[in-house]
């Protein structure tokens, strides 16, 4: 394993800590989901080019969002940071630039997620009209 990977693994472990503090059950769980729905997506376009949505939607119960909002926009960039090392160890591409949302959701149980993908087309600046 070389350093790169040790360090990688470390810092995954150092969240997973964070993330079972926060939900007070295996963050795994929820990370796994992530790297599932981004593998389900993925399109092979070419020969060695995959492509994967880049927009993610993570929905989590009232209790769960309340006690991540309280810690801050920490865990959310973890947890983007997490699905970014994932693509870049699968050689993905993403279809536009990374974006994690996380929502409330009162449909959802205590401790309980879910977790879609879209593709979600990047913006150029020409889009928005010019401050005058």
């Amino acid at each position: 394993m070389g350093a790169l990977s040790a360090l990688e693994e470390a810092l995954e472990n150092r969240w997973a800590a964070v993330w079972a503090r926060v939900l007070d059950k295996e963050p795994v769980e929820l990370l796994d989901a992530l790297r599932t729905e981004c593998d389900s997506n993925a399109v092979v376009c070419a020969a060695g080019r995959v492509l994967v949505p880049n927009a993610y939607d993570v929905a989590l119960a009232d209790e769960v969002h309340d006690e991540l909002t309280r810690r801050g926009g920490r865990v959310g960039q973890a947890i983007t940071d997490s699905l970014a090392r994932h693509a870049e160890r699968h050689g993905y591409e993403w279809a536009g630039p990374l974006a994690v949302h996380i929502a409330r959701s009162d449909d959802l149980p205590n401790g309980r997620y879910s977790v879609t993908s879209r593709v979600m087309p990047h913006v150029s600046a020409a889009g928005f009209p010019h401050a005058g």
